[in-house]
């Protein structure tokens, strides 16, 4: 409890230096980590990145090995494998309509990780903004103390409402910079299994090896002049 409250009373200290700006900022920072947090959980729970297994289904299916692509892809926990899997249903006969209806499932999957994504840009554009203009405001309250003093201008006074100043800008950046570098990350993993869903698709739906994608039955040849 003496750790916390000493904590408490840093940042209540801190509030105070800053003023409002520093606790918008702050508020900014925990809403910024709550996101951040759930982002990092959504992405490990859909499986993100990890589709081993579902690459492994394509490459069978691109082959002509339809059961064993469907094996393998039974095998797979991606958050692709449904699309994949109604796919595999579909092709190799799918039309414009079917082929728009999985690319359609495909993006509404994508559209739920990107949740959040315009929050934590909105967040490394505003936060280094609110710290600009609480140093602005610093300012301002700096020279005008200073005005105040008059004949008796002590330059303690001033360096001390610059630093104060410069507070709100360096909380400001530090809530940026992170949640900017987090966000490029997030965004480049979904880019990734977008184009993997991509490439699945376009292999399923136009299979190399068409007959053996088909999964013609057995002992039913086809004449020669059908």
């Amino acid at each position: 409890m003496t750790a916390l409250a000493d904590v408490m009373d840093r940042l209540r200290a801190l509030i105070e230096m800053g003023g409002p700006v520093i606790a918008l900022i702050g508020l900014v920072s925990v809403a910024t980590l709550a996101v951040v947090l759930y982002k990092l959980w959504q992405f490990s729970a859909s499986g993100v990145g990890r589709h081993t297994a579902l690459r492994a289904a394509v490459a069978e299916w691109d082959r002509g090995e339809a059961r064993s692509a469907r094996r393998a892809l039974d095998q797979s926990r991606s958050y692709l494998a449904p699309v994949i899997a109604r796919a595999f249903d579909t092709a190799p006969d799918a039309d414009d309509a079917a082929t728009r209806r999985l690319e359609a499932e495909a993006a509404a999957r994508f559209a739920r990780l990107e949740r959040g994504f315009r929050f934590l840009d909105t967040v490394a554009q505003v936060a280094p903004l609110l710290g600009l203009f609480g140093t602005v405001l610093g300012m301002i309250e700096a020279f005008r103390a200073l005005q105040e003093a008059g004949s008796q201008v002590d330059p303690s006074l001033l360096a001390g409402g610059i630093w104060v100043a410069l507070l709100t800008t360096a909380a400001g950046l530090a809530v940026a910079m992170p949640a900017s570098v987090v966000l490029s990350w997030l965004e480049a993993r979904v880019a990734r299994d977008r184009a993997l869903a991509d490439h699945a698709l376009g292999v399923v739906l136009r299979p190399d090896n068409v007959p053996a994608a088909r999964e013609a039955p057995q002992g039913r040849a086809v004449p020669a002049g059908a």
